[in-house]
Formats: structure tokens, sequence, C-alpha cells
């Protein structure tokens, strides 16, 4: 099914010759440092994965405090006390403020001037999205604000905001290039974009994949392409953090939880929970990450790591903000930039364009990922 097709200009070809012929100079010399363990295939019930990265479910029983506490071998953090403990936190699983039963009553974001019940937001379900702030983005396609009911596929807009900024479980799309975006649709509908742990929805852009037509593919990544990723994480660098447990495919805070070490994580939740069960595409998030993170993560970024890695600027341009059809890193969410990274370590990820970043990504250890991804996110988008 593969009818998308990348046009990537002279910089694009460049960049990602130089990249294939330092990647093969390193693999001669270099051994993998991912867990034979965390290399899970994709069916795998419970796969070996990072929960701070892959926030699904709690820890299977048994697990423990440790190296190997909080999602597997290459997690290396303490196991959140309420992962250990269930998935029925303060507002029980699955469940935000976003959907509370309807009381009639509206509900409102600041600064937007639409009331709507609960009832109107969940109307459409997600052949749609509520538009808090329709007069501050592009006239939509159909394809991004309605979807197309006739082949299945929901409206993008429900899932990536309508200006993009996406969440933790989905993907920041604002401002990636238009032939990135197509390449990826193609990926997914042909199955070579999977995911290290399927339950993260990956099955569901599988199915938008292979229903989505070549014209409406188009519109969508033209759309997207168009927009701009404005600053959307706070990263704060500190030794504890929250304690957090998952909930529909994010991690949140626990009511009266406390705090715990962060360890080597990640931790990035809602600023404001009821603000982004709402799907107010103004409320942002906050990353908590180790301390000396950012500074490392730079050390890998810019350099490469003495040879760990190649410099992230050889393709993702000197501002790391995208070279052609090489898609901008800087300032999006490091939770789901660190999936891309374990995804493609593990082969769950492949592609045209995937095969160009594993050798790469090979050597980074869970601190490795946790530092790069921090240091990314800190950047202006």
């Amino acid at each position: 099914m593969k009818f998308y097709r990348l046009g990537a200009n002279v910089a694009t070809i460049v960049a990602l010759a130089a990249a294939g012929t330092l990647a093969v100079a390193m693999a001669a010399q270099n051994q993998s440092a991912v867990p034979a363990s965390s290399l899970a295939p994709q069916a795998a019930a419970a796969p070996n994965v990072p929960i701070w990265a892959y926030p699904v479910s709690p820890p299977r029983p048994g697990a423990g405090r440790g190296p190997n506490a909080g999602g597997g071998a290459n997690a290396a953090s303490p196991a959140p006390a309420a992962n250990r403990g269930g998935a029925s936190g303060a507002q029980g699983a699955g469940r935000g403020p976003g959907r509370a039963p309807d009381d009639g009553s509206l509900r409102r974001v600041p600064g937007s001037d639409v009331g709507l019940t609960q009832t109107q937001i969940r109307s459409n379900g997600m052949f749609g999205f509520p538009d808090w702030f329709p007069n501050t983005h592009p006239n939509m396609p159909d394809i991004v604000s309605k979807g197309n009911i006739a082949s299945g596929v929901q409206a993008c807009s429900y899932c990536h905001l309508p200006n993009g900024q996406g969440r933790p479980e989905n993907e920041s799309i604002a401002g990636l290039p238009a032939g990135y975006i197509l390449q990826q649709l193609s990926d997914f509908g042909d199955g070579d974009r999977k995911g290290t742990d399927p339950r993260m929805g990956y099955t569901f852009m599988t199915r938008i994949g292979k229903a989505i037509s070549p014209e409406d593919a188009k519109t969508a990544a033209d759309y997207w392409a168009a927009q701009k990723l404005k600053p959307w994480i706070r990263v704060i660098e500190t030794d504890t953090v929250p304690v957090t447990r998952p909930q529909g495919g994010m991690l949140v805070t626990v009511d009266g939880g406390g705090t715990e070490p962060i360890g080597e994580r990640v931790i990035e939740v809602s600023e404001d929970l009821e603000r982004t069960e709402l799907r107010d595409p103004t409320s942002g998030f906050v990353a908590y990450v180790p301390k000396g993170s950012l500074a490392k993560g730079k050390e890998l970024v810019m350099t490469g790591g003495s040879g760990k890695s190649i410099r992230c600027t050889l393709c993702h341009g000197t501002d790391l903000k995208g070279l052609g059809n090489v898609p901008s890193i800087a300032g999006r969410s490091p939770s789901q930039m660190a999936r891309q990274i374990i995804d493609i370590q593990s082969g769950a990820r492949n592609g045209p364009w995937s095969q160009l970043m594993k050798e790469p990504v090979r050597q980074l250890t869970n601190d490795d990922i946790v530092n790069v991804v921090s240091y990314l996110a800190s950047l202006e988008p």
C-alpha cells in the first residue's frame, strides 16, 4: 500500500547520506546496549519497556523497587507507589474530568467564550472535537475536523488537537513536514510502524493508515505542516516528583500521593488535568527530569557522545528544527520522543527512514534516552 512517497530536497538527501555513511562506520565497532529482555515482540502482552514512556498499565504483580522497577530492565527507576497499587486512583481507571457524567452544566476553559455540556463535548465521538477557540485556527478541512465516516477515519484534531500540539499519549504533529507525515501514514498502513508496547494505541493509527485515502492524507498533511509548533512543555530538573499513575496513555498525578525520587525517568504530566481532559488546546504539560539531564543530553545531542551515537544536528538541522523532510525534534513531548527511540531500538518501528535511525540509537541506554529527550523537550520549538 505504499502510495506515499517523500520528495526529499537536496539538503535532505545530503543529510541522510551523511547519516548513512556514519552509521556504517559505527556498526563495525559498536555493540548494542539494549537489553535482550527489552526487545519484546509487537504481539507481547506485557513488553519490557519503561512505564514512564509507556504509561498503559501498572507493573505486573511482584514488581518491586530497584533497577528493574517501574517498567523493565531499561527503566532504571523507582516504581511509582500508585503504579504498584493499580489503576483505580482518585478518579478511577480511564476516568477524568472530561469524562464525568453529564449534569447539564456548561463546561468552559479559560479564555474561551464557548460553553459546552458533556453531551455536546462527546456528541460526535472521535468524528469531531470540542472547538473551544474556533477563531484561533485556520479553516479546517473535513478530514481534520470531522474525519471521514465512510472510510472510518476519525478526526485528526480529536487526538492531536486543532493546533496539532498533541498530548503525551499521541504525538505533536504541528509543523512536521508534509512528506514526513505522509510517509508515517504509509508506514502505519503497511505495518512498518508498530510499537514495542502495542497498547499505546499504535493499532489505532495502523487502522487509519490502512483506511485513509491518498487525497485525505495529503489534505491532512498539508494542514498540519502549515501549523507552527508552540512552546508546550515546561521542563523542570528535580530530584523528587509527584507520585503518578497511568491513565489513558498518560501519567496523572495521584491526589494526596505525595512525592517520590525521580530516579532515571521523565515524568510528564498535565499542567491542569481537567483542561487536558476537556481537550483544551492551550493547556500544556510539565516534564520533570533528573538533575543534570539537560547538560548530559546536550552533550549527546550536539556531539554524539564520543562515538556512542552521531550528533542529531547532522540530520535534524543545526537548530534541531528539521531539515527538508527530516522532522523537527526541538520542543516536542519527551514521552513521545522516548517511545520513538525505543520503538526503533526494538525493531517495532521500521520503514525507509527509520532504518537510518537504527544505528544512531542502538547504543542508547535508558539513562541516555532520558537525557536526550529531556534536553530536546527543553528547547524552543
